[in-house]
């Protein structure tokens, strides 16, 4: 009974801990730098991976991008203004929540349009279904 307990443990301790390993290991000057680092980071999609922020990815692209971020937070540079230069070099595609725009209208309003449209499809068809036998013509019978 205790070894799946074990086990599970283990689990939740290895997924938590990949990003952790993610993260190569960087000079910071306090705990709220290293913590703002890792929250900006964690708002950036990996252009390799694509399914995983910047904080999270072990691509080599992913690191190059993390040393920079480091570096202009080390000049001073606001969370605007690296998110700013990265959409410049890599278009609104690195943010994982990106503003709405007309380019990205799609993006946000696709989905639910796509499961209203199926929804209403799934609603007309099952009414007509449903008619009452009344309102469905006679067959007269005459097949021959």
């Amino acid at each position: 009974m205790k070894r799946p307990l074990v086990v599970i443990l283990v689990a939740v301790a290895l997924a938590l801990s990949t990003a952790a390993f993610a993260i190569d290991p960087l000079p910071f000057r306090s705990t709220a730098q290293r913590e703002r680092f890792q929250h900006l980071t964690s708002e950036l999609r990996c252009m390799v991976c694509q399914d995983e922020s910047l904080l999270a990815s072990n691509a080599d692209f992913a690191k190059q991008l993390r040393r920079q971020i480091f570096d202009m937070m080390q000049q001073g540079k606001s969370d605007e203004q690296i998110k700013d230069w990265l959409v410049a070099r890599y278009s609104t595609f690195i943010l994982y929540d990106p503003p709405l725009a007309p380019s990205t209208l799609a993006l946000w309003f696709g989905t639910p349009a796509i499961l209203l449209s199926g929804g209403l499809v799934v609603v007309v068809l099952l009414r007509r279904r449903t008619r009452p036998a009344g309102s469905i013509a006679e067959d007269p019978g005459d097949d021959w």
